[in-house]
Protein backbone atom coordinates (compact mmCIF):
# COMPACT_ATOMS: atom_id res chain seq x y z
CA UNK A 1 0.00 0.00 0.00
CA UNK A 2 1.01 3.63 -1.12
CA UNK A 3 0.75 5.82 1.34
CA UNK A 4 -1.47 9.42 0.85
CA UNK A 5 0.09 12.05 -1.51
CA UNK A 6 2.63 9.15 -2.85
CA UNK A 7 2.37 10.47 -5.80
CA UNK A 8 2.57 14.30 -5.15
CA UNK A 9 5.59 13.60 -3.26
CA UNK A 10 7.17 11.43 -5.85
CA UNK A 11 6.54 13.70 -8.61
CA UNK A 12 8.05 16.88 -6.75
CA UNK A 13 11.41 14.34 -6.18
CA UNK A 14 11.45 13.22 -10.07
CA UNK A 15 11.45 16.92 -10.87
CA UNK A 16 14.03 17.64 -8.58
CA UNK A 17 16.12 14.80 -9.99
CA UNK A 18 15.24 15.41 -13.62
CA UNK A 19 16.35 19.36 -13.02
CA UNK A 20 19.84 17.94 -11.82
CA UNK A 21 20.47 16.02 -14.11
CA UNK A 22 19.56 18.56 -17.03
CA UNK A 23 22.01 21.24 -15.27
CA UNK A 24 24.85 18.73 -15.44
CA UNK A 25 23.79 17.17 -19.25
CA UNK A 26 24.28 20.86 -20.10
CA UNK A 27 27.37 21.36 -18.43
CA UNK A 28 28.66 18.46 -20.01
CA UNK A 29 27.65 19.45 -23.68
CA UNK A 30 28.82 23.00 -23.32
CA UNK A 31 32.28 21.54 -22.35
CA UNK A 32 32.51 19.19 -25.60
CA UNK A 33 30.87 21.83 -27.78
CA UNK A 34 34.17 23.83 -27.32
CA UNK A 35 36.68 20.80 -28.00
CA UNK A 36 36.27 20.37 -31.73
CA UNK A 37 37.05 23.73 -32.34
CA UNK A 38 40.90 23.71 -30.19
CA UNK A 39 41.17 20.14 -31.64
CA UNK A 40 40.74 21.83 -35.22
CA UNK A 41 43.16 24.42 -34.17
CA UNK A 42 45.67 22.05 -32.95
CA UNK A 43 45.35 19.90 -36.12
CA UNK A 44 45.80 22.68 -38.35
CA UNK A 45 49.27 23.92 -36.55
CA UNK A 46 50.17 20.12 -36.63
CA UNK A 47 49.66 19.87 -40.15
CA UNK A 48 51.43 23.14 -41.43
CA UNK A 49 54.44 22.62 -39.09
CA UNK A 50 54.43 18.69 -39.47
CA UNK A 51 54.41 18.48 -35.57
CA UNK A 52 53.86 14.61 -35.19
CA UNK A 53 53.74 15.13 -31.23
CA UNK A 54 51.04 17.39 -31.59
CA UNK A 55 49.37 15.23 -34.64
CA UNK A 56 49.26 12.51 -32.00
CA UNK A 57 47.91 14.48 -29.27
CA UNK A 58 44.71 15.48 -31.77
CA UNK A 59 44.46 11.66 -32.60
CA UNK A 60 44.27 10.94 -29.03
CA UNK A 61 41.73 13.55 -27.68
CA UNK A 62 39.72 12.38 -31.16
CA UNK A 63 39.25 9.33 -29.69
CA UNK A 64 38.66 10.53 -26.44
CA UNK A 65 35.95 12.62 -27.52
CA UNK A 66 34.28 10.27 -29.49
CA UNK A 67 33.51 8.55 -26.65
CA UNK A 68 32.45 10.99 -24.76
CA UNK A 69 30.06 11.67 -27.65
CA UNK A 70 28.86 8.44 -27.64
CA UNK A 71 27.91 8.22 -23.81
CA UNK A 72 26.15 11.87 -23.98
CA UNK A 73 23.96 10.33 -26.55
CA UNK A 74 23.33 7.38 -24.49
CA UNK A 75 22.71 9.16 -21.24
CA UNK A 76 20.11 11.20 -23.05
CA UNK A 77 17.63 8.12 -23.57
CA UNK A 78 17.74 7.58 -20.13
CA UNK A 79 14.28 9.90 -19.71
CA UNK A 80 12.60 7.73 -17.27
CA UNK A 81 12.11 8.27 -13.36
CA UNK A 82 14.19 6.39 -11.88
CA UNK A 83 16.90 5.53 -14.45
CA UNK A 84 19.33 7.99 -12.98
CA UNK A 85 19.66 5.32 -10.18
CA UNK A 86 20.57 2.29 -8.94
CA UNK A 87 19.41 -1.62 -9.49
CA UNK A 88 18.37 -4.25 -7.75
CA UNK A 89 18.44 -7.74 -10.26
CA UNK A 90 17.05 -10.87 -9.30
CA UNK A 91 18.28 -13.91 -11.54
CA UNK A 92 16.41 -17.02 -11.37
CA UNK A 93 16.49 -20.68 -13.51
CA UNK A 94 13.98 -21.98 -15.85
CA UNK A 95 13.31 -24.98 -17.49
CA UNK A 96 16.13 -27.32 -17.69
CA UNK A 97 17.20 -28.27 -13.96
CA UNK A 98 21.55 -28.39 -13.13
CA UNK A 99 21.91 -26.79 -16.64
CA UNK A 100 19.86 -23.97 -15.69
CA UNK A 101 21.40 -23.35 -12.56
CA UNK A 102 24.64 -23.47 -13.82
CA UNK A 103 23.29 -20.83 -16.18
CA UNK A 104 22.34 -18.33 -13.81
CA UNK A 105 26.05 -18.43 -12.28
CA UNK A 106 26.96 -17.71 -15.46
CA UNK A 107 24.78 -14.61 -16.17
CA UNK A 108 25.55 -13.50 -12.30
CA UNK A 109 29.47 -13.62 -12.99
CA UNK A 110 28.06 -11.75 -16.52
CA UNK A 111 26.56 -8.88 -14.62
CA UNK A 112 29.33 -8.93 -12.21
CA UNK A 113 32.10 -7.98 -14.86
CA UNK A 114 30.04 -5.70 -16.65
CA UNK A 115 29.32 -3.54 -13.62
CA UNK A 116 32.95 -3.59 -12.72
CA UNK A 117 34.20 -2.61 -16.54
CA UNK A 118 31.56 0.12 -15.66
CA UNK A 119 33.06 1.16 -12.31
CA UNK A 120 29.91 0.07 -10.28
CA UNK A 121 29.47 -2.00 -6.84
CA UNK A 122 28.31 -4.91 -6.95
CA UNK A 123 26.39 -6.39 -3.67
CA UNK A 124 25.08 -10.03 -3.14
CA UNK A 125 21.67 -9.21 -1.41
CA UNK A 126 20.36 -13.11 -1.65
CA UNK A 127 22.10 -16.22 -2.76
CA UNK A 128 20.48 -19.80 -2.96
CA UNK A 129 23.21 -22.58 -3.68
CA UNK A 130 22.10 -25.45 -6.35
CA UNK A 131 21.95 -28.80 -5.08
CA UNK A 132 24.91 -29.70 -7.34
CA UNK A 133 26.28 -26.91 -8.84
CA UNK A 134 24.92 -23.32 -9.69
CA UNK A 135 22.65 -21.34 -8.47
CA UNK A 136 18.99 -21.77 -7.61
CA UNK A 137 18.10 -18.13 -7.34
CA UNK A 138 20.11 -14.99 -6.61
CA UNK A 139 19.70 -11.60 -6.00
CA UNK A 140 22.11 -8.72 -6.00
CA UNK A 141 22.55 -4.89 -6.11
CA UNK A 142 24.03 -2.63 -8.60
CA UNK A 143 24.80 0.67 -7.53
CA UNK A 144 26.10 3.54 -10.00
CA UNK A 145 24.45 6.59 -11.62
CA UNK A 146 21.86 4.86 -13.86
CA UNK A 147 22.91 1.57 -13.07
CA UNK A 148 18.74 0.92 -13.52
CA UNK A 149 18.51 3.48 -16.79
CA UNK A 150 21.41 0.82 -18.12
CA UNK A 151 20.29 -2.51 -17.29
CA UNK A 152 16.62 -2.22 -17.75
CA UNK A 153 17.65 -3.57 -21.13
CA UNK A 154 18.39 -6.94 -19.18
CA UNK A 155 14.92 -7.83 -18.04
CA UNK A 156 13.54 -11.19 -19.58
CA UNK A 157 13.95 -14.74 -20.51
CA UNK A 158 17.87 -15.43 -21.59
CA UNK A 159 18.28 -18.67 -23.53
CA UNK A 160 21.30 -21.09 -23.83
CA UNK A 161 22.63 -23.40 -26.26
CA UNK A 162 25.64 -25.47 -25.93
CA UNK A 163 27.10 -28.76 -25.21
CA UNK A 164 26.57 -29.66 -21.43
CA UNK A 165 29.75 -29.74 -19.55
CA UNK A 166 26.84 -31.96 -17.13
CA UNK A 167 26.03 -34.58 -20.32
CA UNK A 168 28.96 -37.27 -20.70
CA UNK A 169 26.78 -37.89 -24.13
CA UNK A 170 28.31 -34.60 -25.07
CA UNK A 171 24.99 -33.76 -26.59
CA UNK A 172 23.77 -30.18 -26.71
CA UNK A 173 21.44 -28.47 -24.28
CA UNK A 174 19.39 -25.72 -24.21
CA UNK A 175 18.47 -23.44 -20.58
CA UNK A 176 16.98 -20.58 -19.31
CA UNK A 177 16.97 -18.00 -17.08
CA UNK A 178 14.53 -15.23 -16.22
CA UNK A 179 16.45 -11.91 -15.41
CA UNK A 180 14.35 -9.42 -13.19
CA UNK A 181 15.72 -5.87 -13.05
CA UNK A 182 14.23 -3.22 -10.21
CA UNK A 183 15.06 0.54 -9.94
CA UNK A 184 16.42 0.66 -6.02
CA UNK A 185 13.83 2.79 -4.15
CA UNK A 186 15.32 5.88 -1.88
CA UNK A 187 14.67 5.72 2.05
CA UNK A 188 12.91 8.83 1.94
CA UNK A 189 10.07 7.20 -1.07
CA UNK A 190 6.95 7.21 0.83
CA UNK A 191 5.93 3.19 0.51
CA UNK A 192 4.20 2.43 3.63
CA UNK A 193 4.64 -1.06 4.79
CA UNK A 194 2.21 -1.83 7.91
CA UNK A 195 3.85 -3.91 10.45
CA UNK A 196 0.87 -6.38 10.44
CA UNK A 197 1.20 -7.24 6.94
CA UNK A 198 4.19 -8.56 7.60
CA UNK A 199 5.43 -11.89 8.23
CA UNK A 200 8.75 -12.41 9.62
CA UNK A 201 11.01 -16.11 9.33
CA UNK A 202 14.58 -16.05 10.51
CA UNK A 203 16.54 -19.02 9.67
CA UNK A 204 20.22 -20.61 9.36
CA UNK A 205 22.11 -18.56 6.71
CA UNK A 206 24.01 -20.84 4.66
CA UNK A 207 27.20 -20.55 2.23
CA UNK A 208 30.74 -18.44 2.18
CA UNK A 209 30.30 -16.19 5.29
CA UNK A 210 32.05 -18.21 8.02
CA UNK A 211 31.33 -20.27 11.20
CA UNK A 212 28.96 -17.26 12.36
CA UNK A 213 26.21 -17.56 9.55
CA UNK A 214 26.08 -21.31 10.02
CA UNK A 215 25.67 -21.31 13.89
CA UNK A 216 23.06 -18.13 14.06
CA UNK A 217 19.41 -17.88 12.75
CA UNK A 218 20.73 -14.76 11.20
CA UNK A 219 19.21 -14.81 7.81
CA UNK A 220 15.49 -13.08 7.06
CA UNK A 221 13.02 -13.79 5.03
CA UNK A 222 9.80 -11.18 5.04
CA UNK A 223 7.02 -12.13 3.59
CA UNK A 224 4.16 -9.08 2.37
CA UNK A 225 1.02 -11.13 3.19
CA UNK A 226 -1.51 -8.99 1.17
CA UNK A 227 0.73 -9.21 -2.26
CA UNK A 228 2.18 -12.48 -1.48
CA UNK A 229 5.76 -10.75 -1.73
CA UNK A 230 8.33 -12.66 -0.30
CA UNK A 231 11.98 -11.64 -0.03
CA UNK A 232 15.31 -12.70 1.77
CA UNK A 233 18.11 -11.71 2.89
CA UNK A 234 21.52 -13.92 4.23
CA UNK A 235 24.23 -11.57 2.85
CA UNK A 236 25.03 -9.40 6.14
CA UNK A 237 26.35 -11.12 9.47
CA UNK A 238 23.37 -9.55 11.82
CA UNK A 239 20.06 -10.48 11.54
CA UNK A 240 18.99 -6.84 11.75
CA UNK A 241 21.48 -5.94 9.12
CA UNK A 242 19.43 -8.83 6.86
CA UNK A 243 16.53 -7.03 8.12
CA UNK A 244 17.16 -3.99 7.01
CA UNK A 245 18.27 -4.96 3.76
CA UNK A 246 15.20 -7.05 3.24
CA UNK A 247 13.01 -4.08 3.57
CA UNK A 248 15.03 -2.09 1.54
CA UNK A 249 14.20 -4.98 -1.44
CA UNK A 250 10.59 -5.32 -0.31
CA UNK A 251 10.19 -1.91 -0.74
CA UNK A 252 11.66 -1.91 -4.06
CA UNK A 253 8.97 -4.57 -5.01
CA UNK A 254 6.16 -2.81 -4.03
CA UNK A 255 6.79 0.39 -5.48
CA UNK A 256 7.50 -1.22 -8.64
CA UNK A 257 4.04 -3.87 -8.07
CA UNK A 258 2.02 -0.28 -7.69
CA UNK A 259 3.77 1.39 -10.88
CA UNK A 260 2.75 -1.90 -12.91
CA UNK A 261 -0.61 -0.50 -12.50
CA UNK A 262 0.29 2.88 -14.19
CA UNK A 263 -0.19 2.18 -18.04
CA UNK A 264 2.47 4.79 -18.66
CA UNK A 265 5.03 2.73 -16.39
CA UNK A 266 4.62 -0.58 -16.96
CA UNK A 267 6.61 -0.78 -20.35
CA UNK A 268 9.23 1.73 -18.49
CA UNK A 269 9.99 -0.08 -15.69
CA UNK A 270 9.06 -3.60 -15.61
CA UNK A 271 7.29 -4.87 -19.03
CA UNK A 272 5.51 -7.87 -19.03
CA UNK A 273 6.56 -11.17 -17.32
CA UNK A 274 6.92 -14.04 -19.33
CA UNK A 275 6.91 -17.58 -18.84
CA UNK A 276 10.41 -19.15 -18.47
CA UNK A 277 10.75 -21.28 -21.49
CA UNK A 278 11.22 -21.33 -24.81
CA UNK A 279 9.91 -18.88 -27.26
CA UNK A 280 9.42 -15.83 -24.82
CA UNK A 281 13.47 -15.43 -24.97
CA UNK A 282 14.71 -11.51 -25.45
CA UNK A 283 18.16 -12.95 -25.84
CA UNK A 284 19.83 -16.27 -27.29
CA UNK A 285 23.42 -16.58 -26.56
CA UNK A 286 24.56 -19.71 -28.66
CA UNK A 287 28.12 -21.52 -27.79
CA UNK A 288 27.38 -24.53 -30.48
CA UNK A 289 27.06 -25.31 -33.01
CA UNK A 290 28.61 -21.55 -33.96
CA UNK A 291 29.30 -18.25 -31.78
CA UNK A 292 26.27 -15.65 -31.18
CA UNK A 293 24.72 -14.01 -29.07
CA UNK A 294 21.18 -12.40 -30.81
CA UNK A 295 18.71 -10.00 -29.24
CA UNK A 296 15.35 -10.92 -30.68
CA UNK A 297 13.67 -7.25 -29.44
CA UNK A 298 16.63 -5.13 -31.97
CA UNK A 299 18.05 -7.68 -33.64
CA UNK A 300 21.17 -6.68 -32.66
CA UNK A 301 23.94 -9.47 -33.00
CA UNK A 302 27.30 -10.12 -31.48
CA UNK A 303 29.63 -13.21 -33.09
CA UNK A 304 32.10 -13.50 -29.96
CA UNK A 305 29.81 -15.09 -27.16
CA UNK A 306 32.94 -15.30 -24.77
CA UNK A 307 33.05 -11.14 -24.96
CA UNK A 308 29.96 -10.81 -24.10
CA UNK A 309 29.65 -13.09 -21.39
CA UNK A 310 32.97 -11.48 -19.83
CA UNK A 311 30.63 -8.14 -19.68
CA UNK A 312 30.15 -6.38 -22.84
CA UNK A 313 26.82 -5.61 -22.88
CA UNK A 314 26.51 -2.11 -24.13
CA UNK A 315 25.68 -2.99 -27.77
CA UNK A 316 22.97 -4.72 -26.80
CA UNK A 317 21.74 -1.83 -24.22
CA UNK A 318 22.40 0.94 -26.04
CA UNK A 319 20.10 -0.93 -29.18
CA UNK A 320 17.76 -1.57 -26.62
CA UNK A 321 17.11 1.67 -25.35
CA UNK A 322 17.11 3.48 -28.99
CA UNK A 323 14.47 1.26 -29.98
CA UNK A 324 12.54 2.29 -26.33
CA UNK A 325 12.57 5.95 -27.61
CA UNK A 326 11.22 4.88 -30.54
CA UNK A 327 8.22 2.98 -29.46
Amino acid sequence: MLAAGFWEDSKSQAIVKQLAALKETVTGFKQLEQEPADLEVLLELGTEEADQTALQEVRRNFSRLSKQVETMELDLLLSGEYDRGGAIIALHPGAGGTESQDWVAMLLRMYTRWAENNNYRVVILDLLPGDETGIKSVTLEINGPAAFGYLQAEKGVHRLVRISPFDTAGRRHTSFASVDVLPQVAEDTAVEIKTEDLKIDTFRAGGAGGQHVNTTDSAVRITHQPTGIAVSCQNERSQLSNRNTAMKMLKAKLLDLELQKQAQQRAALRGDLQEIAWGSQIRSYVFHPYSLVKDHRTNTEIGNVAQVMDGKLDPFITAYLKEKVKN
